[in-house]
């Protein structure tokens, strides 16, 4: 059973960082010749549980990673952190990125790769384990990524939905 717990979050609201995490030159060939444009994926956060991010195109680099930041604040969602870590195991998956995030004790640090360390630090994770599998593409790996964070239910959540006490989720 598969429930994505997307809680939306308004991007005036709060102080966001951004970060830029892969920038392409794409070439269009035409009859006068190459026609260069570029594309940015860029990745918002304010370091406290919310992320969200962006895909911007233009023809200049800064245009590109403006674009991008605006497409990130529409997309922002709330990851429940606790003690600087998620709360439990989870995979996301997006086209042919695979990742694996894994709660991490206190010190550890952010162990992943690029594209998902970006979105993770701009989360506010400061402690987890993280493995990126199949597909390498940035595009896939912060899908990917933010699928999985975005799937994580913290103990309130759960014993609100199984209508039970915070005590019998611990308990059984």
């Amino acid at each position: 059973m598969s429930t994505i717990n997307i809680k939306r979050v308004k991007a005036n609201e709060i102080e966001l960082k951004d970060r830029l995490v892969s920038i392409q030159r794409v070439a269009k060939v035409t009859k006068g010749g190459r026609t260069f444009s570029f594309s940015a994926i860029v990745v918002v956060g304010d370091e406290n549980g919310v992320v969200g991010y962006g895909l911007g195109k233009a023809k200049e680099v800064t245009e590109a990673i403006a674009k991008g930041i605006d497409d990130a604040k529409k997309n922002l969602v709330k990851v429940p952190i606790i003690n600087n870590t998620i709360p439990h195991e989870q995979i996301g998956k997006f086209s042919g990125g695979f990742v694996f995030l894994k709660p991490a004790a206190n010190g550890t640090g952010v162990i992943a790769g690029g594209a998902m360390r970006a979105v993770l630090e701009s989360a506010g994770v400061h402690n987890v384990l993280a493995k990126s599998k199949g597909s390498s593409n940035p595009h896939n790996v912060v899908k990917a990524t933010i699928s999985a964070l975005s799937q994580l239910r913290d103990a309130h959540t759960v014993a609100h939905q199984r209508g039970v006490s915070l005590n019998k989720v611990f308990n059984g």
